[in-house]
């Protein structure tokens, strides 16, 4: 039975001092949100990913405020004791500093947001300390991707297997990024691609919590699955081989094909 008291952001502190990994899933919903919460996990992350993943968008760049607030709320409504951290979408950040307070006001105020994920914050540092100085806890998103790994001298085809020199570069570049974000006022760091390198480096170079999402891995001081992903319930799942914790989504289509063949003959339906 998973502990009743809140879990907090100086409760996420803790857990890292204490070597406790932090775990989390991003989902969108009331239902995914109570059942996390009743497994046990820290955290619930509502992702901007909830665009390609719910919504049917292109990207994670499409999703808007507004939608974004009715799963944050969502989310929300479903958890009493989970630490909920909501994505600030592409665009008030984009737009300045007035913009992304602005949002981050909503997602807080009207979502229910204990805290903020800011993505490509190593460039915005700033947007950092002026949601901290507003009183927003920020989960300050860094770390390898197309853009950086150029700016490293790293081809991103190639990243997982970099020269030493181009290991060491990164690597100091990151924890740089780390320290600037920590030192901005982030309570905590979502690191992308992070590397078995990079990753334990920066774990130690700062006292903030390192989670991590995407390219994450056991180095870190924890790790955020995809729900969708950790269930299989997307319909990539009805002909992937890739291995997750369950396949709903095969499951699902087999549910629907019993059910649709009983309506078909006639018969009374289950549930």
């Amino acid at each position: 039975m998973a502990s009743e008291e809140p879990v907090t952001i100086p409760a996420l502190q803790q857990m890292k001092r204490a070597g406790k990994k932090i775990a989390g899933v991003v989902a969108w919903d009331y239902q995914i949100a109570q059942i996390a919460e009743r497994a046990g996990a820290d955290m619930i992350v509502v992702g901007d990913s909830v665009g390609a993943n719910l919504l049917g968008h292109d990207n994670p760049l499409q999703v808007t405020l507004d939608e974004i607030l009715v799963f944050c709320k969502a989310v929300r409504r479903g958890t009493k004791r989970m630490l909920v951290s909501c994505d600030i979408p592409f665009g008030p950040l984009q737009e300045g500093l007035d913009s992304v307070l602005r949002a981050a006001v909503r997602l807080v105020k009207e979502g229910g947001a204990d805290m903020l994920k800011l993505d490509a914050a190593a460039e915005f540092p700033e947007a950092v300390k002026a949601l901290t100085r507003a009183g927003i806890p920020v989960f300050a998103q860094f770390g390898l991707t197309p853009q950086t790994a150029l700016k490293y001298g790293i081809p991103y085809s190639t990243q997982s297997s970099p020269g030493a020199q181009a290991t060491k570069k990164m690597t100091a570049k990151l924890v740089e990024e780390a320290k600037r974000l920590e030192d901005a006022g982030a309570v905590a760091l979502d690191f992308t691609n992070s590397g078995p390198v990079a990753g334990p480096a920066v774990v130690s170079a700062v006292k903030i919590p390192v989670i991590g999402g995407f390219g994450g891995g056991p180095w870190l001081d924890g790790r955020v699955r995809l729900a969708q992903t950790a269930l299989g319930s997307s319909a990539k799942w009805l002909d992937s081989k890739g291995d997750t914790y369950v396949n709903t989504a095969k499951l699902s289509l087999d549910a629907f094909k019993k059910l649709i063949g009983d309506i078909r003959a006639g018969k009374q339906i289950k549930g």
